[in-house]
């Protein structure tokens, strides 16, 4: 199974969370602005974040390494995808069998009724008031689909994840820094089950001295190198 954090979108021109000077936490506070009190106490606010994220984000699409990842499950050598991405791109890339333990940017959802909008129908709505986009039945702000700060993850996702972590022969790891729990405990459940840790990613993570194998360059050059390698 594969396991991927933000490093794995960023040659797709989405920045990661913690790069010195680049990362998205270097510029606001997520506490401030995605937190779940931050959308209960002011959605306008929120809004006026997650509008230009989503904007940004909108337009984006896989690089080589979804591709890569992908390519890797239509061999049958990859049995599911996690993502802590919620950037939607695997899915455009072709993987079929994915848990977006965070959520996904495709959906926002009304709390009060349960319905639900596509991104591009999320974004009509941001263009055309100045503020939270409202569920057009209950008039209600939406709220993104996506896990905020002070929110569970989602139980299936997770419970999901946690078993095919620990049916795994080989977790491939790519673009995390796998320091955010429960998501980076799962290394853990595949490693204690007698699976093994592959490693794609630049930086340091708690697991580098557990792993078979470690690459640290460019994502996209590194699965290449390994879709080459297998033929």
């Amino acid at each position: 199974m594969v396991l991927t954090g933000a490093g794995i979108s960023v040659p797709s021109g989405i920045p990661d969370f913690r790069t010195p000077g680049k990362g998205l936490w270097e510029k606001v506070d997520p506490m401030e602005v995605a937190h779940i009190d931050a959308w209960r106490r002011d959605p306008d606010r929120f809004w006026s974040f997650y509008g230009q994220r989503f904007a940004s984000l909108v337009d984006r699409r896989p690089n080589r390494a979804h591709e890569a990842v992908a390519e890797l499950e239509r061999r049958g050598l990859v049995r599911a995808v996690i993502t802590q991405n919620i950037d939607r791109l695997h899915r455009l890339a072709g993987t079929r069998r994915l848990v977006e333990v965070h959520g996904s940017i495709e959906w926002s959802v009304c709390m009060e009724c349960g319905g639900r909008v596509s991104l591009e129908q999320a974004m009509e709505l941001i263009a055309q008031g100045e503020g939270a986009p409202d569920c057009e039945a209950c008039v209600a702000p939406l709220k993104p689909d996506v896990v905020l700060f002070g929110e569970l993850l989602p139980e299936r996702a997770i419970g999901e994840a946690h078993s095919l972590a620990a049916e795994a022969d080989l977790m491939l790891c790519i673009g995390s820094s796998l320091e955010v729990y429960p998501v980076a405990g799962l290394p853990a459940v595949t490693s204690g089950a007698g699976g093994r840790l592959a490693l794609v990613t630049q930086g340091p993570t708690p697991y580098d001295g557990d792993a078979a194998v470690k690459l640290g360059g460019d994502v996209v050059e590194e699965l290449d190198a390994v879709l080459a390698a297998l033929g």
